[in-house]
């Protein structure tokens, strides 16, 4: 219960400093659903049992440059082993913001390829429809070969933007490299998903 109690409170923080649903979602690393169930309960209102997710805090990684490099060569390690079985060669390692871009970063620059960020945007709120668009301070993905990184794929949505953006503007995306995998996916989109860790619900 008191992992809860720091979940509803960092909820609540987070939604106090202007953040909405999806937001608040991607830093505490659980669904929507379970943010909208956080802070239902934080209002002390008739609450629906606790949806089915995992939190995850990868933060012991991300302070610290050194665990970030090393974890980000592994992740690299990893995605090398299929796509070099493809025949294909990266040009372009695409990282998600916010959390997603410093592993990229790291990956980007072991295999001496080109950095590409993509922002999921939710200015109306409606967590129904996930909007996104490449920052133009970064490589243009039109026609590159790219591995997608980010820190954990929950339910793949934000994932599936990402590579449809990618494939309509003539890219390849070859792998995804996450941390954590919460949906237990060995592809999404048709593009295979590598995992430090992959999270499979025994019910």
């Amino acid at each position: 219960m008191k992992n809860i109690d720091k979940l509803i409170q960092k909820a609540l923080e987070l939604q106090a400093n202007g953040l909405v649903t999806r937001q608040i979602a991607d830093e505490l690393n659980v669904s929507r659903e379970t943010v909208t169930w956080l802070l239902t309960r934080a209002k002390k209102e008739e609450v629906s049992p606790a949806p089915k997710d995992i939190s995850v805090n990868w933060s012991s990684i991300g302070k610290s440059a050194f665990r970030m490099r090393h974890v980000g060569i592994a992740m690299c390690d990893m995605v090398l082993d299929t796509v070099e079985a493809t025949g294909n060669e990266i040009d372009l390692v695409v990282g998600i913001g916010l959390s997603g871009v410093p592993l990229a970063s790291l990956i980007a620059e072991e295999l001496n390829t080109e950095l590409s960020v993509y922002h999921a945007y939710n200015e109306q709120g409606d967590d129904s429809k996930l909007n996104g668009a490449f920052s133009r301070n970064f490589a243009g993905i039109k026609g590159k070969k790219c591995i997608i990184v980010d820190d954990v794929i929950t339910t793949g949505n934000t994932m599936a933007d990402v590579v449809t953006h990618l494939r309509s503007s003539g890219a390849k995306p070859l792998a995804i490299a996450v941390l954590v995998d919460k949906s237990g996916s060995e592809t999404l989109s048709e593009v295979p998903v590598h995992s430090l860790v992959r999270i499979t619900r025994v019910d």
